[in-house]
């Protein structure tokens, strides 16, 4: 069997065109959600941890970066929290819902 080449893919062909520019002018409406992608110029950045587990209230944290998890984006922060002997530092990922800017 000879592999051939298929018009169309991806990669800019003879029109000069991409598959994804000639769908995107197409004129058919897409039923997609707008990527909620952070910026990537949030990490390293302060927030506001509200209603982390085990310790409700808000929190003033620092976001050290992002993933996208199973349930929508996570944000790994940084906080403390008041304990009897004095703050503890806590690293959590926590959804992006309990995160705020700063």
């Amino acid at each position: 069997m000879q592999d051939s080449v298929v018009a169309g893919g991806m990669n800019r062909g003879r029109s000069g065109r991409s598959l994804g520019d000639r769908a995107a002018s197409s004129g058919i409406p897409v039923d997609r959600a707008p990527d909620p992608a952070p910026a990537a110029d949030d990490e390293g950045r302060h927030c506001w941890v509200r209603d982390p587990p085990e310790t409700p209230g808000t929190w003033p944290g620092l976001l050290v970066e992002w993933r996208r998890g199973d349930d929508g984006w996570q944000g790994r922060v940084v906080y403390t929290v008041p304990r009897a002997r004095g703050p503890v530092l806590v690293e959590a990922w926590l959804p992006a819902a309990r995160l705020e800017p700063r």
